[in-house]
């Protein structure tokens, strides 16, 4: 199955990849034409200069996976696309877009007989090898037609992705997966410098972190990503305690707000970040650690 894949940054790009070894045909565009033209000789990926290009180069019906920053990006993008693409072709969001605006653009998109695809994407710079959690909003007919392409994205073709609605459920549970990992980050961020505290212990936190790693309730793969920040350096002392939140969190704490659903470890784990922009902590330095782990996020350097 062919597809477009517009945005190679670094998560877009290592999706291409994904699907090039699993025998896709993959078109690639990005605002860097050496990008693609870099993925094409790493990987065989067919570049385009120009979205009017990815169109052309693409057999009907066309699926276009849109892989730019939530917002006007994406916005724009999916405008260009709705004026290309053909009845019967299909645009996959597969950025951090907030839901409301996925139903509004399937609204518009399905005037045009154009499907829309929602795809909460999860795995960050790891998904090139693990493979990616896909949670998918929109019609059956149309993702069921990507079926192949979700299935080789996936960690396996029957785990780890899933359609889960209609149009914006997709990345509905995908901005409250985000909201719960706020939360999770958060605990262990907080544990870690309560053992850092208790100096007259002298703590590995380190080796800690790799007892826990097997046989105790609390392992995951945001336990691994702490070990592997703490056996780089265990005082994070490159790392300033400085945490972005990237949208996902506010949008879920809203959602319990309207829904009027209590949600006060998330909530709590959000405004945590917020504190971690005025007074510099350990807790910050590891949640802004975890952060670079697992998804490449920058971090603010220690003065």
């Amino acid at each position: 199955m062919d597809i477009a894949m517009v945005g190679l940054g670094r998560m877009g790009g290592n999706m291409a990849r994904r699907l090039l070894k699993g025998g896709h045909r993959v078109v690639g565009y990005n605002r860097s034409a050496e990008v693609a033209h870099e993925i094409a000789a790493e990987a065989g990926l067919t570049p385009a200069l120009s979205l009017r290009e990815v169109v052309a180069l693409l057999t009907a019906p066309r699926a276009v996976w849109v892989m730019v920053p939530a917002g006007d990006a994406t916005e724009k993008a999916v405008e260009e696309f709705s004026e290309l693409l053909s009845e019967g072709d299909i645009i996959i969001d597969g950025g951090n877009t907030f839901y409301k605006d996925d139903i509004r653009r399937a609204r518009m998109l399905a005037a045009k007989g154009i499907h829309y695809v929602d795809s909460g994407t999860s795995g960050g710079i790891w998904g090139l090898k693990e493979g990616y959690s896909l949670m998918i909003g929109g019609e059956v007919e149309a993702v069921e037609h990507l079926r192949p392409i979700f299935e080789t994205l996936a960690p396996a073709p029957d785990k780890g992705w899933g359609h889960v609605g209609p149009h914006g459920s997709g990345h509905f549970v995908k901005m409250v997966h985000n909201g719960i990992e706020y939360g999770m980050m958060q605990a262990f961020a907080e544990g870690f410098e309560i053992m850092k505290a208790k100096k007259e212990f002298g703590l590995d936190l380190a080796k800690i972190a790799h007892i826990w790693q097997y046989g105790s309730v609390v392992r995951s793969w945001l336990l691994d990503l702490a070990a592997d920040a703490l056996d780089k350096d265990q005082e994070l002392s490159g790392i300033a305690g400085w945490v972005e939140d990237s949208g996902e969190g506010r949008w879920t704490v809203f959602e319990s707000i309207d829904l009027d659903v209590p949600a006060p470890v998330i909530t709590a784990s959000l405004q945590a970040r917020f504190v971690s922009r005025h007074e510099d902590n350990y807790a910050a330095k590891l949640l802004a650690a975890m952060r670079n782990e697992f998804g490449g996020h920058a971090i603010k350097k220690a003065d």
